[in-house]
């Protein structure tokens, strides 16, 4: 009887909670039904990483082979290429690129200049909004060993031409610094938030303590957003072996494949344009599980270290 009461008791509670916060649950509802349609239901496609999927015979028809093609990809000559690319590029991109927004972020919340303040916001955010393809067509104009300004003006010292996007040795420095470029500014806009929340009693207090404005800094504004620092930096290592495919396979050449194939190129080339669905599906599986046991232990870690976590 007890249990029965509790139970009802439970229920009217949820269901007060839903008519208090209907306008609200209308305004995500719409989010949550994308995401149940477009990431968790294709979920059960993933099976297909353990059969031998043939279109012609459908998906329940195909023969299950288990661990077949994760095998395969294991014994790959291109295994180890792949993984060393795609950590490569993400320790790069996290070492160079993760500070830069926090930095300008800094630096920004320093100007006082309302209208100068405003126009360096606008202008870092412009490049965001531009397309990945037109990023890389700017590059291959300005790189360009026959007629490119950068080419040009090495000629005109007295140097030789590179082909910089061509040289294996370019890629990655071209990659880092035109994402950097790209979404410095964009990603800024996190910082900023978190500089506007602390409260501004707090440099008050400090200025009649005597610190100077690189005190202050040091003292109220990076531990205040450090927090936000520390969530980002696990979301980022949480994505280790994910690199997008798009900017690769508009940059790479054959003569780039040993320092720019990636998991995710890899898959693009075989599962993809070879038709090969069972073993791209294995790949990426065994990305995502890699980079949710990344995500797990490094949340665990910074939860010990510094008592903040995604969860």
């Amino acid at each position: 009887m007890q249990g029965h009461i509790s139970k009802d008791n439970t229920i009217r509670a949820i269901w007060r909670s839903i008519k208090r916060d209907k306008y609200l649950l209308v305004l995500i509802s719409p989010v949550v039904v994308y995401y149940i349609i477009f990431h968790y239901v294709p979920m059960y496609g993933a099976l297909i990483a353990f059969k031998d999927y043939n279109p012609g015979i459908g998906f329940y028809n195909s023969p299950w082979v288990g661990f077949k093609w994760f095998k395969q990809f294991f014994e790959s000559f291109y295994f180890w290429r792949l993984i060393r690319n795609a950590i490569l590029l993400n320790i790069y991109g996290i070492i160079f690129g993760f500070p830069i927004p926090i930095i300008f972020a800094l630096l920004l919340n320093e100007v006082s200049d309302g209208f100068f303040k405003r126009s360096i916001q606008t202008i870092s955010y412009l490049p965001h909004f531009i397309s990945l393809v037109v990023v890389v067509g700017m590059m291959v104009n300005f790189l360009s060993p026959v007629d490119g300004i950068v080419n040009m003006f090495l000629k005109s010292i007295g140097k030789e031409p590179i082909n910089f996007m061509g040289d294996p040795r370019w890629f990655r420095f071209l990659y880092i610094s035109s994402g950097i470029w790209q979404e410095f500014g964009w990603s800024s806009i996190i910082y900023l938030a978190a500089l506007s929340a602390i409260d501004p009693t707090l440099y008050d207090a400090a200025k009649v303590d005597g610190a100077n404005r690189w005190q202050q800094m040091l003292n109220i504004t990076l531990p205040g957003i450090m927090p936000t620092i520390i969530i980002l930096l696990i979301l980022n290592v949480g994505h280790l072996l994910s690199v997008g495919f798009e900017k690769i396979i508009l940059m790479y050449q054959p003569m780039t494949y040993e320092v720019a194939d990636v998991i995710s190129t890899y898959v693009y080339r075989r599962g993809v344009l070879g038709a090969d669905y069972s073993f791209a599906a294995a790949v990426g599986l065994f990305n995502s599980i890699i980079n949710f046991m990344l995500l797990v232990t490094f949340n665990r870690i910074s939860k010990r270290l510094t008592e903040i976590s995604l969860w």
